[in-house]
């Protein structure tokens, strides 16, 4: 399962022109159930989303408190489209997504997770299938240096993240005391002062 949550001052959904759901300051999470998904990773979302340390606290210390700590709002909206693979051409192929009618219910059981984790009536979302249209105000000016007080905050979170690579080429990380053997590769520069 993979998600998409940015920090909002406020959020929306409508269909065919008729306002489904809005909400105040929160999170507006962009939910995709993958075919190979469980009830065990909707239930897991659920807990990352709502655990997610997001927002100042009042001593200025960055990143402290979560949708709870704030008393925010939460909309939830399905988007298959987040497990898009563009591998090969130019169309994106959407085979890591579950099929409709496992997408339906293992969305459901997230949000069911999501209110009962939470105060459910602080936990709306959009209509399953259809075609939303979503706005938002971001919670903090977009592009700006993370130094400052109030950012724009889109984050991603996977349930089933790829495997990191290991970037020294040494395989497994040694135990301690073992020798390992390989090739250490430094460029230095000469300062252009020292040249002339």
């Amino acid at each position: 399962m993979k998600t998409v949550v940015q920090r909002v001052k406020s959020a929306s959904v409508t269909v065919d022109g008729q306002l489904i759901s809005t909400i105040a300051k929160g999170l507006l999470v962009f939910a995709a159930i993958g075919k190979d998904d469980t009830a065990k990773e909707a239930e897991s979302m659920a807990g990352k989303v709502l655990k997610m340390k997001l927002w100042n606290d009042e001593q200025g210390g960055k990143w402290k408190k979560n949708v709870q700590d704030i008393d925010g709002e939460v909309l939830c909206v399905s988007q298959f489209t987040l497990l898009a693979s563009t591998k090969k051409g130019n169309k994106p192929s959407f085979h890591r997504s579950a099929r409709p009618t496992k997408g339906k219910e293992l969305y459901d059981h997230f949000i069911a997770a999501v209110r009962d984790q939470y105060d459910s009536s602080r936990v709306k979302d959009g209509v399953f299938q259809a075609m939303m249209d979503v706005a938002l105000v971001n919670d903090g000016p977009v592009g700006v240096d993370f130094t400052c007080v109030d950012e724009a905050v889109t984050i991603e979170i996977d349930t089933d993240p790829a495997e990191m690579k290991d970037p020294s080429g040494l395989g497994e990380r040694p135990e301690e005391g073992d020798t390992v053997k390989g090739h250490v590769h430094k460029v230095f520069e000469m300062p252009a002062s020292l040249l002339e």
